[in-house]
């Protein structure tokens, strides 16, 4: 692989030995980081969770006291900061497996279950693996557009994506909805290339987990709040949509600003350790801002380094950050930051500009850093 970029003075060629360096430096740090995991790392996930649990206390707690304006409110916000963290900085970091090394029964990643209506294991499925493997390959990642979207220019146009906008805010606002159903690949279903018998056992598996989750927020709770029935109800429906807007902004912050890129499949055949982390880099954007907000949107403000190291305690990336940071620089990659303001309004820049026809918009200026594959003179006939 060789990776070039531009410079004022020309084009910048690394080659494949220096991608190669990267990968070395980068399992140096993952090496390192995984030895110091400890005491420190255990009392952070312990007190999350007492956090996550005592905001869900307080916010059913205070919808008994509904029938008050400010007490519905209070309750409200406590229950959407308890699914915010059950969903970011718990779920999708316990079901990642970064605590499997602590062999905690409750953080067993295999067995997690989060409060959303998508079951664990699908969603292992389509984003530990599907997304984490294959990141921003056309073909391969299905993140790319969820399947409804057009988020990338090498997405061919047709008229569908005319409501690319109304598409998106729908996705934002039922995203744990657009999550379950990720794994069912429902353009596939439409277009004729999968098959009933291909997912009756997922959407067996969605109903329960869906059917426990709509029984306990929207049945259970409020009937046992009584005559504040429909406060109680409209509280959970609130915190829930809270929580998915949440979710949905932080996630395609990470994925999809100006300056993310995406690959082919030819591009990252036979991939090596090394090219997997570049592709992991330029594939992924952070968010600057206070630690309240990194533990709130369960590090994915660190999403690059999170890509690098899925499998390694959140809590680390903001300490990391700088070193990864450092060695793009040192070899003249880019390193896509900022606040959540630029990067959510870049994203819904491109979903609008997507949505219309290139011969109306043009194309976009393309990323500074073009992967390319060095190919054996047996590949090209030689």
């Amino acid at each position: 692989m060789a990776i070039l970029t531009e410079t004022n003075d020309g084009p910048l060629v690394l080659s494949p030995q220096q991608v190669e360096e990267i990968g070395r430096e980068l399992d140096a740090l993952r090496d390192r980081l995984t030895a110091d995991l400890g005491e420190r790392d255990r009392e952070y996930i312990y007190s999350i969770i007492k956090a996550q649990r005592g905001f869900e206390i307080a916010g059913r707690g205070l919808m008994y006291l509904g029938f008050l304006p400010p007490f519905w409110l209070a309750g409200v916000a406590a229950l959407s900061v308890s699914k915010i963290l059950d969903n970011m900085e718990i779920g999708h970091n316990v079901m990642h497996g970064q605590w499997d090394w602590m062999r905690e029964p409750g953080l067993n990643s295999r067995a997690f279950e989060w409060d959303t209506v998508c079951p664990g294991d699908q969603w292992r499925h389509s984003h530990n693996y599907m997304h984490h493997t294959f990141t921003n390959i056309h073909g391969r990642d299905r993140d790319i557009g969820y399947g409804v979207l057009r988020i990338d220019e090498a997405q061919k146009w047709n008229p569908y994506y005319l409501g690319n906008p109304a598409y998106a805010f729908l996705l934002m606002m039922f995203f744990e909805w657009g999550v379950m159903l990720h794994d069912l690949e429902v353009e596939n279903i439409v277009a004729g290339k999968r098959k009933w018998s291909d997912i009756k056992r997922l959407i067996k598996g969605q109903w329960r987990k869906a059917g426990r989750q709509v029984l306990k927020d929207y049945i259970v709770f409020p009937l046992l709040s009584g005559p504040l029935f429909v406060s109680t109800l409209a509280g959970n429906v609130t915190a829930n949509l809270v929580r998915n807007v949440w979710a949905y902004s932080i996630i395609f912050c990470g994925h999809f600003p100006s300056g993310v890129q995406t690959f082919t499949e030819e591009e990252t055949e036979n991939e090596t350790r090394g090219e997997w982390y570049v592709r992991q880099m330029l594939g992924s954007s952070n968010i600057t801002g206070s630690k309240l907000f990194h533990i709130m949107s369960g590090n994915l403000s660190h999403q690059i380094e999170h890509h690098l190291f899925p499998d390694l305690p959140a809590n680390r990336y903001p300490e990391i950050a700088p070193e990864v940071r450092a060695l793009c620089e040192k070899y003249g990659l880019p390193y896509n930051t900022g606040p959540f303001s630029k990067q959510i309004g870049s994203v819904w820049g491109k979903i609008f500009r997507l949505a219309l026809p290139p011969a109306l918009v043009g194309k976009a200026p393309q990323p500074g850093v073009i992967v390319m594959r060095e190919r054996q003179p047996s590949e090209v006939g030689g």
